[in-house]
């Protein structure tokens, strides 16, 4: 897939079947060779006078310093904030480093960087009301259009919805080079809008949460685009690498017409930042987030697959929930995180029994539709094999995730949103313990 007019999806209302007005005020997507060139010249098309340029170490290199030589060629003043930490993890630490360097004056971020650079830049640009650009280094993640930033607050993962770069740019001379493990990621972050894809539409059915097609096909486009170009990543081919920055940038477009993550983010992403806070509380960032995304669609379709073999039987859990034995396993679970995980089940009651039942109700309704869903959806062995053709990992052991972190992610990650999905659909039917016992079994870990 190459999207020629980028125009087509940007800052106008697009009148949708959904009911709703699609828009995504973003000016200019930018993705071709030698695209960090032209620059100066998009910022002349602007009023700018106290540009920031943020990267880190690692970006600095790769594309920071000659941002600055731009911007000196061509008499911009500029001040620069380059972060020294070897893994950048972007919390509440990070984010007060970034504020209190912030130049004061400043009208323009200029992010250089991929995943957590640009979150970094995108919530502080929204809560300042400062205009900010992103000249991506890497195609590791479907965030660069989006308008929301995964951030560890509090220690818990939590999206927050913000604002949108005024201008995306993705030099594909650049972006070729990136490690391969990092285009990987990209690839891997797209793989699973298979599983969140149908976490919505099951979403849809059960609970009635709103739902546009035409924004699904916006998806399943930004998947095509990744799952051509997967042969050819090792290669480094240009066109290839260029299909998964485009699908990666469509992707967030299509989170911004929505306002929130729900087209891109589900039960495998839950996985993701479930293991990604385990790690973090042993004092590692771990794998990349579009690895961690990959491998989490894995487990994600062997799920579905072991649940499609149930539909016929499946009826609401017997056993109502001890609230206090709930709470002592997510303080178990969860540890330093555990105290905003009840806080918010305490706020919208999603496992009482009240709500199990009325969406067990729903199920019997639509049963045959989930049969059908779930059986369009690829098998779990094919996407381990793509994710195996770019030498990126498939299974939770090569990413360090432990026996009782992986049977705990199957258990919990859910709790860490209020999102209706495969995992609550599990709990809701009392499948959840056998299927993470099917995990333990089917994805060996050490102890």
């Amino acid at each position: 897939m190459k999207i020629k007019d980028w125009q087509e999806y940007l800052n106008r209302e697009i009148p949708c079947s959904c009911s709703k007005k699609h828009r995504c005020d973003i000016d200019e997507i930018l993705i071709e060779a030698g695209a960090i060139k032209k620059l100066p010249d998009i910022l002349s098309r602007y009023d700018y006078k106290n540009i920031c340029v943020v990267s880190d170490i690692h970006t600095e290199e790769v594309a920071g310093r000659t941002v600055c030589a731009l911007l000196e060629e061509n008499g911009y003043h500029y001040e620069k904030v380059v972060f020294p930490d070897e893994e950048l993890i972007p919390d509440e630490r990070i984010l007060g480093s970034l504020l209190v360097d912030l130049p004061q004056g400043c009208d323009l971020i200029l992010a250089v960087g991929s995943g957590t650079i640009n979150d970094l830049c995108k919530f502080i640009s929204f809560k300042l009301s400062i205009d900010y650009f992103i000249l991506a280094t890497a195609p590791s993640m479907d965030g660069f259009a989006s308008n929301v930033a995964p951030l560890i607050v509090k220690n818990l993962k939590t999206t927050y919805e913000v604002g949108k770069p005024k201008v995306i740019i993705g030099d594909l001379d650049i972006l070729k080079e990136a490690p391969i493990s990092m285009i990987a990621a990209g690839a891997g972050d797209i793989l699973g809008k298979y599983v969140c894809l149908t976490d919505w539409k099951l979403a849809h059915l059960i609970t009635g949460e709103y739902y546009c097609a035409y924004v699904e096909s916006l998806i399943r486009s930004s998947i095509e685009a990744v799952v051509s170009a997967i042969p050819k990543v090792r290669e480094r081919n240009v066109e290839a690498i260029g299909s998964i920055m485009e699908g990666l940038v469509l992707s967030g477009i299509a989170m911004s017409y929505v306002g929130n993550s729900r087209p891109a983010s589900g039960s495998e992403h839950h996985l993701s930042h479930y293991w990604e806070m385990m790690s973090l509380f042993g004092g590692s960032h771990g794998a990349l987030h579009g690895t961690k995304v990959g491998i989490g669609t894995v487990l994600g379709l062997r799920m579905y697959e072991k649940l499609s073999e149930k539909l016929d039987t499946l009826k609401e859990k017997e056993v109502s929930l001890d609230q206090a034995a709930w709470d002592q396993q997510i303080l178990e679970a969860y540890k330093q995180a555990a105290p905003q995980v009840i806080l918010l089940e305490n706020q919208v009651h999603k496992n009482a029994d009240d709500a199990v039942h009325s969406r067990i109700e729903a199920f019997g309704k639509h049963r045959e539709e989930i049969r059908k869903m779930i059986a369009g959806l690829p098998k779990a062995d094919d996407i381990a094999n793509m994710l195996k053709e770019m030498d990126a990992p498939s299974q939770p052991a090569q990413i360090g995730v432990d026996q009782i972190t992986l049977k705990n992610s199957v258990l919990y990650a859910k709790e860490l949103r209020n999102r209706f999905g495969l995992l609550q659909f599990l709990f809701d039917t009392g499948e959840l313990e056998e299927m993470s016992e099917l995990a333990v079994r089917e994805f060996p870990c050490q102890n």
